[in-house]
């Protein structure tokens, strides 16, 4: 399948805790988002009787599953369908229980436990090319 997905972040839904993050803007603050996307989520919940699954900026397209108790969230161009965008996600999601589980069960908040997971998951990102 085409790398299709530009930003990931990975996120405990409740504590909006980032584990895994990887963006183009270096500026961007992980941490400030996962908690926004969680508050969003879990207004989504309370109003609609389930989680946001997806919302639309100018130009791009935002993706989002819940599994387990982790939202799995990407953007990509706005041209990309829902259900591609969801599709990869969904792949990212199984390598990452795949790859952590264990690690999960005990997990107490060490967020480096995670950095080296963008190598399984290159296939679904695209590279940046951004001017710097």
């Amino acid at each position: 399948m085409a790398k299709i997905l530009q930003d990931l972040w990975i996120l405990e839904s409740t504590s909006g805790i980032v584990l895994f993050n990887r963006t183009f803007q270096k500026e961007f603050d992980s941490q400030l988002f996962g908690g926004l996307m969680s508050a969003l989520n879990t207004f989504a919940e309370i109003l609609a009787n389930e989680g946001l699954s997806s919302f639309e900026l100018s130009k791009k397209r935002c993706g989002i599953i819940k599994r387990k108790n982790f939202l799995f969230v990407a953007n990509t161009s706005i041209k990309t369908s829902e259900k591609k965008i969801f599709d990869e996600l969904y792949k990212i999601s199984r390598k990452f229980f795949d790859k952590y589980n264990d690690i999960l069960d005990c997990w107490y908040g060490d967020v480096s436990t995670f950095s080296d997971f963008k190598v399984d998951i290159q296939d679904s990102l695209k590279k940046n090319n951004l001017k710097s």
